[in-house]
């Protein structure tokens, strides 16, 4: 067959016009129209912000139930980004659902918690049993820690929490329409300055009190940083104002590890005791503006921050307050570590940074940053007004200062416990919890959360704070205790751990992304291999970039370490 010879110049041309033809999804004009008329209507005119991204797709969401690969694109667009910066930040969050050019998901979800607090009280029966009861029109999903264990099990009708869920209550849930939750009345900023709020801030703003006095008070009062690191507030504010301005301010309110809910239980309560010791913070490291950073699942929370954010901007109590900026977290317990919190409120995925340069040095849009927590900022005022003697002669056993333990389990009476430092598990259970439940008996507890190790009975005695359990193989962290009796085995909470921790690596680097998904192959079979665990522990422990991989190993390494007759029974 002979075929046309196409001269070369024509062959050029075609070949310019297919390289011209636009590549990758197409804008969809509707797509556009929807994301332009709600980032409009919720965030003004102002040129679009790479940073405001995961805000911007928590409007999204909000409003069309799922994040479409329409408006992805569109919003790609409307920021100047590739569509692969937009769609791996939204991958990434537990709490947006990808959908394609598929259907939303059901119009309500019901999360079921699945952390150790809530597996104990039966939320897998529930899950189990959800589904069937609650019918097509309803997504029910187990959910990682969401913050209340004190009141477990828990499920989250839409945003509302349902304490001591059963298929019941939930039933009753859905069917009053999932409303949304409205908080319970708390101290207000009216009733904070008539109870002597904001007067330390006053003094510290109008020269009353000195940088240099307030930094050596909170030095002196031994006062470490109540998320889990422990790191000396007072020099950690010492550190931070040496640096060279302009310096910012970043608050973690990302209070994700499993069996800590004290954040919360507090910023309920009292938030502008917390507020003020955050400016105080700010003022004395000569912050120029705060971000705060809070996780989704606290709806109600983040209903009240909003509420006494706006009062604070409309009456302050003290002139010359900085920005406050107030993000939302979007579900991923990554975003509990410094580095990668600053990595969400810069938009981006939660992926720890490599150190140095410290946060301190180089932190939130490299700038020098103060990171607290938030309960480390709540005993600002009380702190200063009382002075540093008075937080520092408190505790037991040796130690110094207070502590807010997050205890569930198998007690009588869980909650947040105000407690000394150094108390003992046997002390803090009979004295502050009613004792165990009744036909429990103490076996096992867990000092410091998800990360921080599983102990027998046998070492209820040990003083409780930073630096006692190192030796032991365990640490504090956050003070989250939960407490396990002879009905529970120490096995099957380390599996419930390592599966939330599989599920939760950022999956930036090999040995925590691949190190807890083959640990928790390895502890599903019916015999430990525990040496090769405990080969596996110490590569996640010297490889990880940050503490969740480093801390991965502590449930596996405890119960091989202290629970071996479990490991000689068939699960």
């Amino acid at each position: 067959m002979n075929h046309p010879i196409i001269p070369i110049a024509v062959q050029g041309a075609s070949r310019q016009r297919k390289r011209e033809a636009p590549r990758g999804r197409q804008l969809d004009p509707q797509a556009q129209d929807d994301v332009r008329a709600l980032l409009g209507a919720q965030f003004g005119t102002a040129p679009r912000r790479r940073d405001l991204l995961i805000e911007y797709l928590h409007a999204l969401q909000d409003r069309f139930g799922a994040l479409g690969s329409a408006h992805l694109a569109a919003l790609a667009n409307e920021l100047g980004l590739a569509q692969a910066e937009v769609f791996e930040v939204a991958s990434f969050y537990h709490h947006f659902d990808l959908v394609g050019e598929g259907p939303a998901p059901a119009a309500l979800t019901v999360r079921v918690c699945e952390s150790l607090s809530c597996e104990l009280a039966g939320s897998g029966a529930l899950l189990e049993r959800l589904p069937a009861l609650l019918g097509e029109g309803v997504r029910v999903i187990g959910a990682p820690c969401v913050g209340r264990c004190e009141q477990a099990p828990v499920a989250v009708v839409g945003r509302h929490p349902v304490p001591h869920a059963d298929p019941e209550a939930v039933l009753a849930r859905v069917a009053s329409g999932a409303v949304e939750q409205v908080p319970e009345p708390y101290i207000g900023l009216d009733a904070c300055v008539a109870g002597g709020g904001y007067r330390l801030l006053a003094e510290c703003m109008d020269g009353s009190r000195t940088v240099e006095d307030t930094i050596a008070a909170m030095e002196a009062s031994s006062l470490r940083g109540l998320g889990g690191a422990g790191f000396p507030a007072g020099r950690k504010w010492r550190i931070v104002r040496a640096e060279p301005g302009p310096r910012l301010m970043a608050v973690n309110l990302d209070e994700g590890e499993p069996g800590t809910f004290k954040d919360r239980s507090y910023l309920e309560r009292d938030p502008h005791r917390f507020l003020e010791g955050m400016l105080v913070a700010a003022w004395a490291v000569g912050a120029e503006a705060i971000y705060i950073y809070l996780r989704d699942e606290y709806h109600g929370c983040r209903a009240i921050l909003e509420t006494e954010l706006a009062q604070l901007g409309a009456r302050p109590p003290v002139a010359g307050l900085p920005p406050i900026h107030l993000r939302r977290g979007a579900g991923a317990y990554i975003c509990g570590e410094e580095s990668a919190m600053l990595e969400s409120i810069e938009g981006r995925r939660g992926m720890p940074r490599l150190r140095p340069p410290y946060v301190a040095q180089k932190g939130l849009f490299g700038r020098p940053t103060l990171v607290h927590n938030f309960e480390t900022l709540y005993w600002v005022r009380a702190i200063l007004e009382n002075g540093a003697a008075w937080f520092a002669g408190q505790g037991r056993h040796g130690r110094h200062g207070l502590r807010s333990f997050s205890v569930s389990g198998r007690v009588r009476e869980p909650g947040v416990k105000l407690a000394p430092a150094g108390i003992t598990l046997r002390e803090l259970v009979e004295e502050y919890c009613g004792g165990m439940q009744d036909g429990h008996k103490l076996y096992a507890y867990l000092p410091g959360g998800a990360s921080g190790g599983i102990l027998p009975a046998s070492l209820a005695d040990i003083p409780l704070d930073f630096d006692t359990l190192q030796p032991y193989g365990c640490f504090i962290g956050s003070a989250a205790v939960i407490v396990l009796s002879q009905q529970d085995r120490a096995v099957d909470a380390a599996r419930n751990l390592l599966r939330f921790f599989r599920s939760e690596s950022c999956g930036q680097c090999t040995p925590c992304r691949s190190g807890t998904a083959k640990a928790l192959a390895l502890m599903e079979q019916p015999r430990w291999e525990t040496g090769l665990l405990g080969e596996l522990s110490q590569v996640m422990r010297d490889a990880s970039i940050c503490g969740l991989g480093q801390a991965a190993p502590n449930p596996f390494d405890c119960v091989i370490r202290y629970f071996p007759h479990e490991l000689e029974v068939q699960p």
